[in-house]
């Protein structure tokens, strides 16, 4: 079992910035992917920003130039730097990864992102 711990969530208003962290119990070296997807009130969740064991890096086109993902494997720490955020980005924030071995699906708690004036 793997707990993967979100933080960095809060409110913002148009334009400013945020850096989420979401923090694994074991080592994410062999995750095949890891990432960020939210959720607003009445859509489904969707995926934001991954990295693959392949070593893709992806991004919803909607966050293109804005977020970036990053990771620091010595603290097993995956993080999403957002920028120029806009009301739209409004929504629960969720950390998530899949188990290399068992392909099972792990997600975090969720952090909610408030961008308003």
């Amino acid at each position: 079992q793997v707990q993967l711990v979100e933080s960095g969530g809060g409110l913002v208003q148009p334009g400013g910035s945020l850096r989420l962290s979401c923090a694994a119990s074991r080592s994410i070296i062999r995750f095949n992917a890891m990432g960020w997807y939210r959720q607003a009130p009445g859509k489904e969740r969707e995926l934001v920003a991954q990295f693959t064991r392949g070593g893709t890096t992806n991004y919803a086109d909607s966050v293109k130039g804005r977020f970036t993902i990053s990771r620091d494997n010595t603290k097993n720490t995956v993080y999403l730097q957002m920028n120029s955020l806009k009301p739209e980005d409004t929504a629960v924030y969720y950390c998530y990864a899949q188990d290399g071995w068992s392909f099972a699906n792990y997600w975090g708690q969720g952090t909610q992102v408030t961008v308003s004036s």
